[in-house]
């Protein structure tokens, strides 16, 4: 029977926990196990391996290597704000570094964000720059096409793709990531983190190179509406609520004003449908030429037809997300989550690693 983790006090803080969220990886866990267990060389720590109930090899596979596997209790609770707290629960070092598991680590960032957080004690956590691998895919070569902080230092508002995280200004706040969020889990942990008083930095050097998914964009799409990913945004909304600052906080990014001008168009168009039925074609074929203008106007703006279409379907499906996120049902935050430890690790030996007097 599955117990709430941690199932008994942990032991006493040491240097670095990598924390890596799986969920049927099976292709790339060993190439991510690896990298993790070779950066672990340099600076010392452990890894845990947090697995939302994979159905392929990805949990056979990494019990070959000497790594901390826990495991969700209940596989309808999957999502991408719970792995991560799933693992930060298990995990005994006083720097929590996250990534996925289809990720694999860069030589020689642990060691240089250890660095950064030694030297500034405001700074909650440290990032780097994401690679991406699968250039093929729509999404991943505009993520690419625009290197995140623009190859320079600097303080930012969320880590997306990982980072080194200090254990004590995350227990300052509660909790590492919101269970209930299927996505922009990072930028709601850079919210509270912000919010107390800390601040995110990314160095201008490569943490993880990131394969992504092989799914066509706009089979992607679909997938992201079934896994929940795309109700991310109006959990957020949600998980705000109540609190103005930060609810106003929310409500500036881009995206969501976005999606409540798609949501705005929506509404007029049912609007003038119901105003001219039962004649509503007039309606119908304005609406068909403005959405021809629109991705005429994003495919111009993006330098490609088959982005624009992409952006075009990604705002509405996105749109749909929102209203979808904001009413689904939240749970607590406090409470420790079910789950099952399926290897416990090597022992751990906090004294005997070299990055202890780090923090």
């Amino acid at each position: 029977m599955p117990t709430a983790a941690p199932q008994t006090p942990p032991p006493p803080p040491g240097p670095v926990s990598i924390v890596i969220k799986a969920l049927n990886e099976q292709a790339h866990i060993e190439a991510c196990l690896d990298s993790a267990l070779r950066a672990l060389q340099h600076i010392g720590g452990e890894v845990v391996l947090a697995d939302s109930c994979s159905s392929d090899a990805t949990v056979a596979l990494a019990q070959r290597y000497p790594v901390r596997i826990v495991q969700l209790a209940h596989a309808s609770e999957r999502c991408c704000g719970i792995g991560a707290q799933l693992g930060f629960e298990h995990a005994r070092g006083s720097l929590i570094y996250l990534m996925d598991g289809d990720m694999e680590l860069q030589e020689g960032f642990l060691q240089a964000a250890a660095s950064a957080l030694a030297q500034n004690p405001q700074l909650a956590a440290v990032g780097g720059q994401v690679l991406e691998r699968n250039l093929a895919h729509l999404e991943y070569r505009a993520r690419n096409d625009k290197p995140m902080a623009r190859r320079r230092s600097a303080a930012v508002d969320r880590l997306d793709g990982g980072g080194l995280y200090r254990r004590s200004a995350i227990e300052s706040v509660g909790y590492l990531s919101d269970r209930n969020l299927h996505s922009y889990e990072e930028y709601e942990l850079g919210l509270r983190l912000r919010r107390a008083g800390w601040t995110l930095w990314r160095l201008p050097i490569d943490a993880v190179s990131h394969e992504g998914h092989r799914t066509a964009a706009i089979a992607l799409l679909w997938r992201r509406w079934r896994s929940g990913y795309a109700w991310g945004i109006g959990e957020l909304l949600r998980a705000c609520w109540g609190d103005r600052r930060r609810w106003l906080e929310v409500w500036r990014l881009r995206e969501v004003r976005l999606y409540l001008g798609v949501l705005t168009l929506w509404l007029l168009l049912a609007l003038w449908l119901l105003a001219s039925w039962p004649n509503p074609l007039p309606a119908l074929t304005t609406a068909l030429l403005a959405a021809l203008a629109v991705l005429l106007l994003t495919s111009a703006r993006k330098r490609s037809l088959s982005r624009g279409l992409y952006a075009l379907l990604a705002w509405h499906v996105n749109t749909a997300g929102l209203l979808r996120g904001l009413l689904r049902k939240r749970r607590s935050t406090s409470r420790p989550i079910a789950s099952r430890i399926i290897q416990a690790g090597p022992a751990w030996h906090a004294d005997r690693h070299p990055t202890h007097a780090l923090v």
